[in-house]
């Protein structure tokens, strides 16, 4: 019994099985759920995914990890070992339009639902395998976001000093490999709506960072340079950084010279804009050191709300260094509308994070807050055995 998506959902019919765990694929499956289409997230009926023991924090009974993925989708119990549950999985394939997964290579033929199997069960499926490093000769190296941020290049980027690599603050390899992942799937999903033909969508998530480093990988590709870590700075562009205001962190991102002759104008300071040190980008980049000197010092005489004020009328890209609660403000007083509220298993509102993408005719819908675990289990184990 499918789920009845809103008629004007531009995904509504789409039925997804989702055997999909942690983070990229849930996220890409919560991405196409708020489209429309109907996601039946399959889990082991005892554990259920890994983040829901991803915790503290925790709101409404369940880990905020899990519920920032999992919307507007329902969850079923199966236990793919039993072969009646294995049953009704490939019944599931087979009424569904696509199939998302992210076990290790390998791990859904045995359970006979690989793409192979599939595709003979359901010849139109768009089957989507979200791996770590490919199903080649990388196949068995487990796929953690941490891991993928420090072989794949982006920690030797990141960070406050050469020789102190960082993590980014958030799983950012995982939530790109999940965009590029529905990316993949939409056009499949095109594809088989002309032909009838369903296909395998592989995405890895090293090859997903390395095409996400773009000015970083094309530098290495193009001319052979290895970027390293710069810290706030940027290596082609200057100011592009942070400084410190009276009070708190403040960064200026110029990108171009009309940009940097305004913030020479807004620090009582228009000589810099025509020092040969600094007159065009490439020179500014060339001392960045020197610049970065001068600007600090000016800077530190007012604070991050005052340069804001004074700097933003003059067109020159700046900002504080907000934490989480007033990014969101932020968003609030820009009228963006953040936030996303749906009704908590207790009754009370639960605030999600809105989806950004903006649809004038169809937008993004939010009927369903995340599942318990095997909350829909009857009733999709009914509809799977009829």
């Amino acid at each position: 019994m499918p789920h009845s998506a809103a008629a004007r959902s531009p995904l509504a019919g789409v039925l997804v099985a989702d055997f999909g765990r942690v983070l990229a694929a849930p996220y890409a499956t919560m991405l196409l759920a708020d489209l429309g289409a109907d996601v039946i997230k399959v889990e082991h009926p005892d554990t259920g995914d890994d983040t829901r023991a991803w915790g503290p924090p925790h709101a409404h009974g369940e880990a905020t990890y899990y519920l920032s993925v999992n919307r507007n989708k329902r969850s079923v119990g199966l236990d793919l070992r039993d072969e009646r549950d294995r049953a009704r999985a490939r019944e599931l394939v087979r009424r569904a339009d696509v199939l998302f997964e992210n076990f290790r290579p390998g791990t859904m033929d045995k359970y006979g639902l690989g793409p192979g199997p599939a595709h003979a069960l359901n010849p139109g499926l768009v089957y989507c395998s979200v791996t770590g490093f490919g199903d080649g000769p990388g196949a068995a190296l487990p796929g953690y976001d941490l891991l993928v941020q420090a072989v794949g290049g982006l920690m030797s980027v990141t960070g406050a000093e050469p020789g102190q690599p960082v993590k980014t603050g958030v799983a950012v390899v995982d939530v790109l490999t999940g965009l590029h992942a529905a990316v993949g799937v939409l056009s499949a999903l095109r594809h088989r709506d002309a032909t009838g033909e369903g296909q395998h969508v592989q995405v890895d998530l090293l090859s997903c960072l390395l095409f996400s480093l773009v000015n970083q990988a094309a530098g290495y590709t193009l001319a052979g340079s290895v970027p390293g870590i710069l810290g706030n700075r940027h290596p082609s562009i200057a100011p592009y950084e942070v400084f410190r205001a009276k009070d708190r962190p403040f960064v200026v991102a110029v990108g171009n010279d009309r940009q940097f002759a305004a913030l020479c104008r807004g620090l009582d300071a228009p000589h810099l804009a025509a020092d040969p040190r600094f007159v065009s980008n490439a020179d500014r980049v060339a001392h960045v050191g020197a610049l970065a000197e001068l600007l600090g010092a000016a800077l530190a005489q007012r604070t991050a709300a005052d340069w804001f004020d004074r700097l933003t009328p003059l067109g020159v890209p700046c900002g504080p260094v907000n934490d989480v609660a007033q990014a969101f403000d932020l968003a609030d007083t820009l009228g963006l509308h953040p936030r996303a509220t749906v009704t908590g298993p207790d009754g009370t509102p639960m605030d999600l994070v809105a989806n950004p993408i903006g649809l004038s005719r169809t937008p993004a819908r939010y009927d369903r807050r995340p599942p318990r675990l095997g909350e829909h289990t009857d009733d999709i184990r009914a509809w799977l055995d009829s």
